[in-house]
């Protein structure tokens, strides 16, 4: 059976009364900080004998690993997110990980409604270690899962908005929007900080933070002339097919596709048309043990290519030396832990800065003493440079951002 630390116990405690009280509890605890167990044993302690635990398709091992080493007598069910509508029913207490994932606005996503009817009625434990990344107004719908939500009285966010937002206008492609980002957040925090715990990787005592390293790498002529021809013509050739880039989304998506060495033509195909970027990690980190980030399928597959002893299995590559771990970045940013790599490796960068913060973390733990270095490579001639520009400010790269930093596109 695992011992929980003392600060775990302290917010077991809390989330115990937190239960009794509100019927909610908010275990805003950093990453690497032992969320999981400290939930499991929450839930140990209400007397709960049949407890949902909803989270991520990748977290699903490792959560059930910790379920099984914590000792604990009440029946638990793992399941992903998207597939909580096949839970079943009879459950004490639900367990939502990566809450944030549920804070959608204005209107609530399929999931979020899913879980929302397999959790009426229940004591929920929400889990997060970032749970608003972009906005307060995240909060309603996370909590609007709950039967017991302190702002079930608001029935839909729009509501909520009138009393919770300063609500204000933005132009997206030409038509003016309603922008709800500026939540009221003292007026928020008042009804939710009674069941709110919060805990920090500082309070835990983590002594290594993650530090980034940028590098850049050259792009063969080939692929310089092919982003040349795109920017000047919106359209290239690559021998039979067709590279199309004729509104300045589709554009900043065909060059950052092209910087990490693939891209998609006209017809739907991946091309793998350069191997440089993920070569020259290869050499550079010979003999390491490190986590390979990308976001596009097929540089997933030119990876695969270029790494020999390769797993997209967190568990495996924390208990093997040799393996090189391959991760898509909105798939395995969430809830594994990769804390014995060596570095994370960012092949490619995601847009949003969630991405960018919950990948950073996967490399950090309380048990860290060695540094933990985070590496981006940036093409040279691509766009990687603006979005880790866009992401490190906290805010999402946008093609509004890109025309507002170079002047147009």
């Amino acid at each position: 059976m695992i011992e929980l630390r003392d600060y775990q116990k302290r917010i077991v405690s809390e989330a115990v009364r937190a239960l009794d009280n509100y019927k909610i509890a908010y275990l805003a605890m950093e990453v690497r900080t032992g969320k999981t167990l400290t939930a499991l044993s929450a839930a140990q302690a209400t007397g709960s004998k049949k407890v949902l635990f909803a989270t991520t398709k990748k977290a699903i091992g490792s959560i059930e690993s910790d379920y099984d080493k914590g000792g604990f007598t009440f029946d638990v069910t793992v399941i992903n997110h998207e597939s909580i509508h096949k839970a079943g029913t009879g459950f004490d207490l639900a367990i939502i990980d990566e809450a944030h994932r549920l804070g959608t606005f204005p209107k609530p996503s399929n999931r979020t409604q899913a879980i929302k009817e397999v959790c009426r009625g229940l004591p929920v434990i929400f889990l997060s270690g970032t749970p608003t990344p972009e906005s307060y107004s995240q909060i309603y719908h996370q909590l609007y899962v709950s039967s017991y939500s302190p702002f079930g009285g608001y029935k839909n966010f729009y509501a909520f908005a009138r009393d919770f937002v300063h609500v204000t206008q933005k132009r997206i492609n030409g038509y003016t929007v309603n922008d709800y980002t500026d939540a009221c957040i003292e007026d928020i925090r008042r009804f939710i900080d009674p069941f709110w715990i919060s805990f920090t990787q500082e309070e835990a005592g983590f002594e290594s933070e993650a530090t980034d390293y940028k590098w850049l790498v050259p792009l063969p002529a080939a692929s310089t002339r092919l982003i040349s021809e795109l920017r000047r013509n919106r359209i290239a050739k690559l021998g039979d097919s067709v590279i199309l880039g004729d509104t300045p989304s589709k554009l900043l998506a065909k060059i950052h596709q092209i910087g990490g060495g693939t891209v998609i033509d006209e017809e739907g195909k991946s091309h793998i048309i350069d191997t440089t970027k993920a070569e020259y990690i290869k050499r550079l980190f010979k003999g390491r043990k490190i986590a390979v980030y990308y976001l596009f399928k097929a540089e997933g597959e030119l990876l695969r290519r270029v790494f020999d002893n390769w797993t997209d299995s967190p568990e495996t590559f924390q208990q093997e030396e040799s393996k090189t771990f391959l991760g898509q970045l909105v798939s395995a940013r969430e809830g594994i832990r990769l804390d014995t790599a060596e570095a994370i490796v960012f092949y490619s960068m995601a847009y949003s800065y969630l991405s960018y913060e919950q990948t950073r973390n996967r490399i950090q733990s309380r048990e860290r003493r060695s540094p933990a270095p985070c590496c981006f490579f940036f093409s040279r001639g691509g766009i990687d440079a603006d979005i880790y520009e866009a992401v490190t400010a906290k805010r999402d790269f946008t093609t509004a951002w890109y025309r507002k930093k170079h002047g147009g596109i």
